[in-house]
């Protein structure tokens, strides 16, 4: 291999839905060069890859120490195209060979530019990541194109959720790598083409469900005592889609409103702090605004509703682990 260079960024926290391309502060990334990254030592060879008919089982485990997620850096002369999108629980496609792994966990993405005044090499970049991920025990299961087809099976709210780790698999051929550790697994998937580079991280976790539901009597008591109450609805990652699951809470809610034909309320959308403030207010607005769409297709009158995103703001837990971010993310219902 060729000699590398090993000085590295460390991963920004990330936020989706920025599509502008911001100016990247070259002295900062010099600057943040010195955070930790995995020690630098000569790369091993890849494993050879696994077969199409792909089990994990047949990935080596890796005991090789990592630091924090997301793990991997990249080189002082690339810079993000957007702020990278970190999700605390969510969920990427891998492709191996034959289908997509849908793996669940803490999520990972970035797309990557030349930083200001520097060049471009898909090589370059290549090299240094291909280092990385063999010194962090990663095996390649898969190499090429995937189906394009294929691709275009997948749901247009998951294509899009997923576009800053997936480049332009389209046209270019995609790596998929996997970290077989001895409690969980690391997945990645890495493209570059002459303009840019694409990196996803998942590391697995289980989900663990947060919300619970509140019938409509303990929404009147809420209502009644305070002048608000939490709704347990639960959205696609990072989109103002209401999952089916939500269901039984919705029902409770128009319950709610059909018993009491004068009561009128406020919904009122809140995420936690991940991400910027401009797209966690516009996020909130959506799922507030679906919400109240939904109750209007039941039958409740437009007039008795408003709805509105807060985004970040009035917090109700830390936004230091999963859990209290999992508890900022909510819908209250407020008595008008």
């Amino acid at each position: 291999m060729r000699k590398i260079s090993l000085a590295m960024l460390p991963l920004a926290m990330l936020a989706a839905g920025c599509h502008r391309k911001p100016k990247v502060d070259e002295t900062a990334t010099v600057t943040n060069a010195t955070a930790p990254v995995i020690p630098t030592s000569p790369a091993a060879p890849a494993a050879a890859p696994v077969p199409a008919d792909f089990s994990i089982d047949n990935v080596p485990i890796s005991n090789a120490p990592l630091g924090k997620f997301p793990f991997f850096g990249w080189p002082s002369n690339y810079a993000p195209q957007n702020t990278p999108k970190e999700i605390g629980f969510g969920h990427f496609p891998f492709w191996t060979g034959k289908a997509f792994n849908d793996v669940e966990g803490q999520t990972f993405m970035v797309t990557l530019d030349a930083a200001p005044n520097k060049q471009f090499s898909s090589y370059e970049l290549q090299k240094n990541m291909h280092a990385l991920f063999q010194q962090a025990g990663a095996v390649k299961v898969y190499e090429g194109k995937i189906p394009n087809d294929t691709i275009m099976a997948l749901p247009d709210t998951v294509r899009s959720e997923i576009a800053p780790g997936l480049g332009d698999a389209y046209n270019d051929p995609v790596e998929t790598w996997v970290i077989h550790r001895p409690h969980d697994a690391i997945w990645i998937n890495y493209s570059t083409n002459t303009a840019q580079g694409s990196i996803a991280v998942v590391q697995t976790k289980p989900f663990v469900a947060t919300a619970a539901l509140l019938p409509a009597d303990q929404l009147k008591s809420d209502l009644d005592k305070t002048g608000k109450a939490v709704i347990h609805v639960n959205f696609a990652t990072d989109q103002t889609q209401i999952l089916p699951d939500s269901k039984a809470q919705m029902d409770a809610v128009i319950a709610l409103l059909k018993a009491d034909p004068a009561l009128k309320l406020a919904i009122n959308g809140y995420t936690d702090d991940t991400g910027s403030d401009e797209h966690n207010v516009t996020l909130s607005d959506g799922r507030a605004k679906a919400v109240q769409a939904a109750l209007v297709a039941a039958g409740i009158k437009a007039d008795r509703l408003q709805a509105k995103g807060y985004g970040g703001m009035s917090p109700v837990s830390n936004n230091t682990d999963e859990a209290g971010k999992a508890a900022n993310r909510r819908v209250e219902l407020v008595k008008l």
